[in-house]
């Protein structure tokens, strides 16, 4: 059985990310630069800058411009939840949407890493199931969570791009499943 602390920590982030897109609005500028090549050569390269990104201290630069980088320009983000009261939710970004919604976490003191990564490539195509561990600075007590990430991935002969990311945190009706758990 999950802990309140845990459930509580799980509807903050919904909460917070499910908030309307207007009242987050940081103005945050996210240039065009050009990709690490280390970043964009593998799946697993791609993966390990998605996750470096967002592991910064609360006073630190962030990364949003190196963050663009591993995305298609049409890449579309998308949390999916259950409420407390069970309704599904569901909420969609593009990378500018993703970044001004998510920014106030980061600074808060949000930090995600990966525990687990499956990664399946049929030529030039991938999908990769990336289980997460995370935790959140509030009130000034850390609390944790979990979820996986599912990204899809093409190489287009030069290098790979992220075309969508999918996720959903644990929750005492949807807990992850083992298989998720263990390493590839």
């Amino acid at each position: 059985m999950k802990s309140i602390a845990f459930v509580r920590i799980t509807m903050f982030i919904t909460v917070l990310l499910f908030q309307s897109f207007g009242a987050l609005a940081q103005g945050v500028v996210v240039k065009d630069i050009s990709a690490r090549p280390g970043d964009v050569s593998t799946p697993d390269g791609l993966m390990d800058a998605f996750y470096a990104v967002v592991n910064i201290a609360p006073n630190e630069a962030r990364q949003w411009d190196r963050d663009k980088t591993l995305y298609a320009p049409w890449i579309r983000f998308v949390a999916t939840s259950t409420d407390a009261k069970g309704q599904v939710k569901t909420r969609v970004w593009t990378h500018q949407q993703y970044v001004e919604a998510t920014e106030p976490l980061v600074k808060s003191g949000f930090k995600e890493w990966e525990i687990a990564r499956k990664i399946k490539v049929y030529g030039n195509i991938a999908h990769i199931d990336s289980t997460y561990m995370g935790e959140l600075t509030a009130d000034g007590k850390v609390e944790r969570f979990r979820g996986v990430n599912s990204i899809e991935a093409y190489f287009d002969g030069t290098r790979w791009w992220i075309s969508s990311v999918i996720w959903m945190s644990e929750s005492p009706n949807h807990p992850i499943p083992p298989e998720y758990l263990a390493q590839q």
